[in-house]
């Protein structure tokens, strides 16, 4: 008992030296008399002896082992009266806060598209987050054989299921592979449920799953560009429209001042082959009153000024003679 109480006494604790740590196990077994666990904001303690889950600490704090501990452990209350050797047991720390992992496809997956009998390859990019949900099944199923338990690890269990997972909920509801982004929503959605269920088999819940993007092959994107292009062409007043708004989007005073005079020049180009057209009219119109006068008749309007001859062999304006 002397030498025991001579020992210097334990800290329990964990400082989460390391990042993206969803669990990890306090290393010294021997918890000695006058010993203290300290549990930080964010975290959980766990007490297992044996094996078995002697107590789970909630609370943010310092407590004491003999006073604050012992006397709360499913099998150790009595412990505290035979305190003469060290306590053999484990604590598990657990990370309650929720945590953001980034993902992305490792290959290309191929999807059934139209025209395209190898079919489309196309990589996918986002985020998920997750969290310890259940404790007893993390215990039984990952602490009991693991030291430290990370988002890298949720992450490569992740990974490993997502291309089916993509493959299943793209390949629903006939989607448009060429335009996947607009039901991304939907398909995260889906892929969640999966990927939640699956988690919580070993005790941590997938809290939420986003597909930030879809990559296609760069032939796709060059196809999507020239369908777009025609479209726009084909169409000069949503071309006017979209290089106005283009223009005026980039804010500078030389776009707009561009954008400006190319509307003039089109305006004045239309309205000097209007006035093209008119001409050639009134040409044509003069013509023909010639032509009117060499069989001998006498023409409705003089072709010199336009006055109507009222039947006289010469204009009553201009005195044009009108019978040749």
């Amino acid at each position: 008992m002397g030498l025991f109480s001579r020992e210097l006494a334990n800290v329990i604790e964990w400082k989460e030296e390391r990042e993206g740590v969803l669990f990890w196990k306090w290393q010294n077994q021997e918890i000695k008399k006058g010993s203290k666990l300290i549990v930080r904001p964010g975290q959980d303690a766990i007490f297992l002896y044996n094996g078995r889950v002697e107590g789970i600490f909630e609370s943010e704090g310092q407590f004491d082992m003999e006073s604050d501990i012992i006397p709360f452990l499913t099998t150790l209350k009595s412990f505290k009266f035979g305190f003469n050797a060290p306590l053999r047991a484990e604590v598990l720390f657990i990370n309650t806060k929720e945590m953001l992992v980034k993902w992305g496809t490792k290959n290309a997956i191929n999807l059934q598209a139209p025209g395209l009998p190898g079919g489309m390859p196309i990589r996918a990019f986002g985020t998920f987050s997750c969290k310890i949900a259940e404790h007893d099944v993390l215990i039984e199923k990952l602490a009991g054989i693991k030291q430290v338990y990370t988002v890298e690890d949720v992450k490569e269990r992740i990974i490993a299921n997502l291309d089916q997972l993509l493959m299943s909920w793209i390949g629903k509801e006939g989607r448009d592979m060429f335009n996947l982004q607009m039901d991304a929503r939907n398909i995260s959605k889906g892929i969640m449920s999966d990927l939640d269920m699956d988690m919580r088999k070993v005790g941590i819940a997938i809290t939420d799953f986003n597909i930030e993007s879809f990559s296609y092959p760069e032939e796709i994107k060059k196809m999507q560009e020239k369908a777009a292009a025609q479209s726009m062409v084909g169409d000069m007043n949503k071309y006017q429209q979209m290089a106005m708004a283009d223009s005026l989007s980039k804010g500078g005073a030389s776009h707009g001042s561009n954008l400006a005079g190319d509307m003039v020049g089109i305006q004045m180009g239309m309205a000097m082959g209007q006035q093209m057209v008119q001409q050639m009219q009134n040409t044509q119109n003069a013509a023909s009153a010639n032509n009117a006068n060499t069989d001998g008749t006498v023409p409705k309007f003089c072709p010199n000024c336009g006055t109507p001859t009222n039947g006289n062999k010469f204009c009553g304006n201009c005195g044009n003679k009108l019978i040749n």
